[in-house]
């Protein structure tokens, strides 16, 4: 048991890494075809669409773009498929290694819905899939014809999923699982729109045919609303660290307006590669929004410290909480610890508890059991080195406590 843990942590760690990396080639993939595109000069004459001269790395670099396809199958070519596979493989693995696994910590909260953690990772997976389904729906309606409306009526999915996610798991988990919804969207239109529609175009120019310029207008569509969500996707990845965010009653509403502050952001930079004069309406814009958010987020604490202290234990947390070495664990971590990790901290300069983390109650101590094992049990990340390093003793405490717990729940 004592093994288990730090090994899972590095799994997730290497997984996460893993993520990072894949979305970020993914992303800076889709940014720069979206603005190599906007981009073109489209003045020249003969069969290409638009080129553009371009300079980087100390060389030239000359492209043109046709609209459906060139008159015969290039002998190179090169497709862009794996990246967003990548991503999403691995944000997937991460899913299921944080909020499946972990589900009794980080998914689960018992006063909105009680669950156990196999029915927590159905509803997750489930609400993955309806956002697909749904969306692809819209896409295929009669309403296609009408790219605004159909944003229009997405955003009201995104408001209706990020509402009905926050009434079944935490805060926390609620804003992860709509930036993983927002990202299988975006996924699944590579695999199952844009990657199709792009061998229909290639299997057309081999058999000698002339491609039908439907099936690039269809991809460069789903592409387009890919690189309108890429930015919101990537705040909900981080919004774990920012427990204002995702912490409060508001937090509903709060990753709802993440969504308009990436429209926003994108519609700038998109309408300067197109070499249009630039919308700087926009950053007013988004201020406003960013300046509402922080007005939604000023309600910090779900509760405070009393009702925390009546609130009943989780199964979970009973195991810890009953575990041998409890008391001498809570006494080092109390001591240590919520001065900094309480509701109203007594730290110069603190507001509220770093991460949003509490460690004043029996609840808290236990519900965050894994983290203080990681952070201040096998390792000295916690406390603050001007707090000074735990004593080996009350590491120790503290080690022998996670692993009774861990026994006692195997």
């Amino acid at each position: 048991m004592y093994d288990f843990a730090i090994f899972m942590d590095w799994i997730e760690f290497a997984v996460r890494w893993l993520h990072v990396i894949t979305a970020i080639a993914w992303i800076g993939s889709s940014f720069y075809f979206i603005a190599l595109d906007l981009g073109l000069n489209r003045s020249i004459r003969g069969p290409a669409d638009g080129e553009e001269w371009q300079v980087h790395g100390g060389g030239f670099y000359h492209i043109q773009k046709y609209l459906v396809a060139p008159e015969a199958m290039p002998e190179h070519l090169t497709w862009f498929k794996w990246e967003s596979y990548a991503t999403w493989l691995s944000g997937a693995a991460l899913l299921a290694l944080v909020y499946w696994l972990g589900a009794e910590f980080y998914t689960i909260d018992p006063e909105k819905l009680s669950m156990t953690a196999w029915q927590a990772a159905l509803v997750s997976a489930a609400f993955l899939a309806v956002g697909w389904v749904g969306y692809d729906l819209l896409c295929k309606s009669p309403l296609k014809e009408h790219p605004t409306v159909v944003m229009l009526v997405l955003f009201a999915g995104i408001v209706a999923a990020s509402w009905a996610l926050n009434q079944v798991f935490t805060g926390r988990a609620a804003a992860l699982h709509l930036g993983a919804m927002t990202a299988t969207i975006m996924s699944a239109n590579v695999f199952f729109v844009i990657m199709p529609n792009q061998r229909i175009v290639v299997e057309d120019l081999k058999a000698g045919r002339v491609p039908d310029a439907k099936y690039g207008a269809i991809a460069k569509l789903r592409s387009t609303h890919n690189n309108y969500l890429t930015l919101p996707v990537i705040f909900l990845m981080l919004s774990n660290h920012y427990p204002l965010a995702v912490g409060t009653d508001n937090a509903w509403i709060i990753a709802a307006l993440v969504f308009l502050m990436g429209v926003t952001i994108r519609h700038f930079f998109n309408t300067m590669h197109l070499r249009q004069p630039r919308p700087w309406w926009t950053w007013g814009a988004t201020a406003v929004i960013f300046v509402l958010i922080m007005w939604l987020s000023t309600a910090p604490l779900f509760d405070t410290y009393e009702e925390a202290e009546a609130r009943a234990l989780t199964p979970a947390e009973l195991r810890f909480a009953s575990a041998e070495g409890f008391g001498a664990a809570a006494d080092v971590v109390i001591g240590n610890c919520s001065m900094c990790h309480a509701r109203e901290p007594v730290w110069p300069g603190l507001l509220w508890a770093p991460k949003g983390v509490h460690l004043e109650t029996e609840a808290d101590i236990a519900a965050h059991a894994r983290q203080v094992y990681l952070q201040a049990g096998v390792s000295h990340a916690m406390p603050p080195a001007v707090m000074g390093r735990l004593d080996p003793v009350d590491q120790a405490a503290i080690v022998n406590w996670y692993r009774a717990g861990r026994a006692g729940g195997g």
